[in-house]
């Protein structure tokens, strides 16, 4: 039996025990019967990337996209959520599952949530002092201060320079503890990405990595990290803490970043994967390099994955790096999402929005 075929019994099963157990949802659960979108179809109308994958507690898929907002996939169908269905924005930057169920989008223009029958959206008034908590609907503000619990949902703030915290009650926007402003005119301090840790939560931002352990923040820069801006400078796209504490942080220009303890090198420099005539900024790059690093994932057995703009997919299995480009059947040469499923399946949102898994050896395209 092929993993394709593993996959789609897989499915099927997932389809056959959510049918089963339907007369036992409760109200905080989700129904796929309670889909209220009209258009269904078994194949995924995404043209624009695929920012996000994530695979709920019923075993359903969600993808999120750059332009087109999220789909659900229940083994056989797919049923679609947009703005037209009340999310904030067709953006998504990721997607989430509390522990009542509820899945959670972020996307561009703020928090959307949705409870198996209808979407609630979490945004924060403009006007709002960086510390206030935005509550749910219906519920008054309050200050609050930084902390944080295992059981947390982190988002990205859009433009703002700081996350939205949502503890089970509330949705909090905590502003980063003040820093040198670069460039009032440009967003740098907007978080890119986030990556829960064993003991902190790491934020990338274009210029730097704010860390919190739920008492102190250690905070990565240029200045930190000696870096002349009119040289080289940070300007991070996705960050990832990995089972042995390792921080890896990607670039966009000067490749991957890796932080172990309190030593942090530039991973793709060590392993010869900066061009010699790079810019070492947003320019193109040559196949066979790692500078433009958009996403970053760990499967079950350690290895670090990672989709660099312009070069493919790398593996790194500790010692040596493998590079999936087309010629290896892929699309195209951009993953954005990269991510590991309940099974121990790797899962691929490309910048085409076609999805793949891999299998071992080969990518196998799904959607």
């Amino acid at each position: 039996m092929n993993r394709r075929t593993k996959l789609i019994c897989f499915m099927l099963l997932a389809t056959l025990s959510f049918s089963c157990a339907k007369k036992k949802t409760s109200q905080k659960q989700t129904d796929t019967a309670e889909f209220f979108h009209p258009l269904k179809t078994d194949t995924l109308k995404f043209n624009s990337g695929i920012r996000s994958i994530f695979q709920d507690s019923k075993g359903r898929f969600w993808f999120g996209s750059l332009q087109e907002g999220a789909a659900v996939f229940d083994g056989k169908l797919f049923t679609y959520f947009t703005i037209k269905e009340g999310l904030s924005d067709n953006q998504i930057h990721s997607i989430q599952e509390d522990q009542n169920g509820i899945i959670w989008f972020d996307t561009q223009e703020g928090i959307s949530s949705y409870d198996g029958k209808k979407i609630t959206n979490h945004t924060a008034s403009q006007n709002t002092s960086a510390y206030e908590t935005f509550p749910k609907p219906g519920l008054a503000s309050q200050q609050t201060v930084w902390t944080k619990t295992d059981s947390d949902l982190w988002f990205e703030a859009g433009t703002k320079e700081g996350v939205y915290r949502y503890d089970g009650q509330n949705l909090q926007y905590l502003a980063f503890p003040p820093h040198q402003v670069l460039n009032l005119y440009d967003n740098l301090f907007a978080v890119t990405d986030i990556s829960k840790g064993k003991n902190t939560i790491w934020f990338a931002t274009y210029v730097g990595v704010f860390g919190y352990d739920g008492r102190d923040f250690t905070i990565i820069n240029d200045e930190s990290m000696g870096f002349d801006r009119k040289i080289q400078q940070l300007h991070i796209r996705s960050i990832l803490e990995d089972s042995k504490g390792r921080l890896w942080m990607g670039n966009n220009g000067i490749g991957v970043l890796l932080k172990e303890g309190d030593a942090i090198i530039n991973f793709s420099e060590k392993h010869k994967l900066i061009h010699p005539g790079s810019q070492k900024n947003g320019n193109k790059s040559p196949e066979g390099t790692l500078e433009h690093v958009f996403t970053i994932a760990e499967d079950g057995d350690g290895n670090i994955w990672f989709g660099d703009r312009d070069a493919g997919i790398w593996k790194y299995d500790g010692n040596s790096l493998k590079n999936f480009t087309v010629k290896d059947g892929l699309t195209n040469d951009r993953a954005l999402a990269i991510y590991e499923d309940q099974e121990g399946v790797l899962w691929f949102g490309m910048n085409d929005g076609s999805i793949y898994t891999f299998n071992g050896k080969t990518f196998e395209e799904q959607f």
